[in-house]
Order: C-alpha cells, then sequence, then structure tokens
C-alpha cells in the first residue's frame, strides 16, 4: 500500500461518516463519498449462517431496531434491521422523534459485505475485522476475492490473530499493525530502532490511546521511514486534521468527511501556495 497521493493525504469517511448518516449503512457510505472522502472505513462480523456482515458491535442495540447478539441473527434478518433506528444527526437537536431520528423506518439494514464491494468498485476501503476469529478474516477474503477487490482493500483489527489469518489466507491484502505490534512500534519510535520489514504493511491508530501518545511527528517519520503510511483515526476537528497532515499523516479517517475533506483541500492549497511563492521569489 503507497503513501499518500503525491497533492495531498487521503479522507476516509469512518463508518461512511458516522456522525453524518446511521453508520456502517449504504446510506452513509453514499453520503461519505458525495462529500469528497476518497475511501470508506467500514467494520465486519459474521451472523449465525457465517455470512460477512458490516456492523461495529458485537450486539444489535445501540444501533438497530434489533436486540441481542449479532451473532445469533442470520444475514437475512440483520438486512432486514432498522439500522437507522437510533440514529440522531450531529447537528440534532431536541424536539420530536421524527425530527431527533430522522432515518427511522427507511429501509436502512445491515448489509453484507459483498453488497457494499459491489457498491463501490475500485474505492478505497479499511476493513475492520472485529471479531479476533481467523475464520472471519478468510470468508471476507472469499467475498472481495469474488468481487475482485483484492487491490483496494486493507485490513485492520486490534486481534493478532485474524490479522496473521488474513496475512497468511491472502498476502496480497495489506493490513494495519494489531494492538501489540503498534506497542513495539511505538517503543521502537522512541529509541530509534529501525522497524525493520514487518508483517503489517500500514498503521491505522489513533492519536492516543488512553494515557499513551502515539502519533507525534518522529512516530510518522519512523514509519515512513519503513515505507509505511500512517492512517489516523477518528479526527473529526478541522485544526485536528490540518496540525496531523502537517506531520505528515498520510490518511486521516474521521466521522465528519465534510469537515476534513475541506481541511485536507484547504491544507494542500495553502501548500502549493506556498511552494510558489518559495519558487517566485521574494518581491523587490
Amino acid at each position: 500500500m503507497s503513501l499518500a497521493s503525491p497533492t495531498r493525504p487521503l479522507v476516509y469517511a469512518h463508518r461512511g461518516g458516522a456522525a453524518l448518516r446511521p453508520e456502517n449503512t449504504l446510506a452513509a457510505f453514499d453520503h461519505g463519498l458525495s462529500l469528497g472522502a476518497d475511501g470508506l472505513e467500514l467494520d465486519v462480523h459474521l451472523s449465525r449462517d457465517g455470512v460477512v456482515v458490516v456492523h461495529h458491535d458485537p450486539t444489535l442495540e445501540r444501533t438497530t431496531g434489533g436486540r441481542g447478539n449479532l451473532s445469533a441473527v442470520a444475514a437475512d434478518e440483520l438486512a432486514r434491521l432498522d439500522a437507522g433506528h437510533w440514529f440522531r444527526p450531529a447537528s440534532a437537536g431536541p424536539g420530536t422523534a421524527t425530527a431527533e431520528f430522522p432515518f427511522r423506518g427507511l429501509g436502512l439494514g445491515v448489509p453484507r459485505l459483498r453488497e457494499v464491494l459491489a457498491r463501490y468498485p475500485g474505492v478505497p476501503l479499511i476493513i475492520e475485522l472485529k471479531v479476533n476469529d481467523p475464520e472471519l478474516a478468510r470468508r471476507a477474503i472469499d467475498d472481495i476475492r469474488l468481487e475482485r477487490a483484492v487491490d483496494n482493500v486493507s485490513f485492520g483489527s486490534f486481534g493478532w490473530q485474524v490479522l496473521r489469518a488474513a496475512r497468511e489466507y491472502e498476502p496480497r491484502i495489506p493490513t494495519g499493525a494489531a494492538r501489540e505490534e503498534v506497542r513495539w512500534a511505538l517503543y521502537r519510535s522512541w529509541v530509534r530502532w529501525p522497524l525493520g520489514t514487518p508483517a503489517y504493511r500500514e498503521f491505522q491508530v489513533p492519536e492516543r490511546a488512553g494515557a499513551t501518545t502515539i502519533i507525534s511527528p518522529r512516530f510518522i517519520a519512523h514509519a515512513h521511514a519503513a515505507g509505511l503510511p500512517v492512517k489516523i483515526w477518528t479526527v473529526n476537528e478541522a485544526d485536528d486534521v490540518r496540525r496531523l497532515i502537517g506531520w505528515g499523516a498520510d490518511a486521516i479517517i474521521s466521522d465528519r468527511p465534510d469537515v476534513a475533506v475541506q481541511a485536507v483541500r484547504s491544507s494542500a492549497l495553502e501548500k502549493v501556495g506556498v511552494q510558489a511563492r518559495g519558487e517566485s521569489g521574494p518581491e523587490g
């Protein structure tokens, strides 16, 4: 997986843009891309019948009208759930139930991964494997191969087992670093030990994890020295976007792709302007 484009870092709509549309739904993915996001970040689980479906939580209550464990429900049933049931837009205020939950009853179910892959051919995707189970990796890769999307996706996960299975089953698909791999990479950056040639091929990390700061100019430079892009989640404020890309971030993963896209574009224009002024030299 290459580093950022020559002109600017990439923007991924996190769960499609979770502050703007019901997360991990086709409505969110459509909207995130319509705002100018370069790619999508999404989460996957296995349904009861072994289908890879797009959903964040192991349970259904937070985002859908359903209840219980997702893994106990078949894919067809998940598709019929109301995945917009509890969603309130970031700007929603108090009011009637209809105003507060404008996406209820619109037919937004839990989609299959294959449905998403078929709908967005060629779009860069970060697919987070939410369960540390090798079977999830293998079934997701089977779907990706069937949709001929191997060149467009990368995997992320906190779990090492599922990422190891993905790396073995389909070496062409890059993976991010697992939690412990990030920890060791951070330690190495502190003492300036080279990363060498790790099994992971990019970082998908937050700026901070608890009390630990991961992202710094030093960490990004250390990753780049090993040829590894750094994709940072979840960045929703324009000032943070500009600061992180000033440090060299290769991609921003955001719940607010509207904010992130504009911040990245304005930073790119500012950089071009600075370069042009430098090339033309001082006036006089």
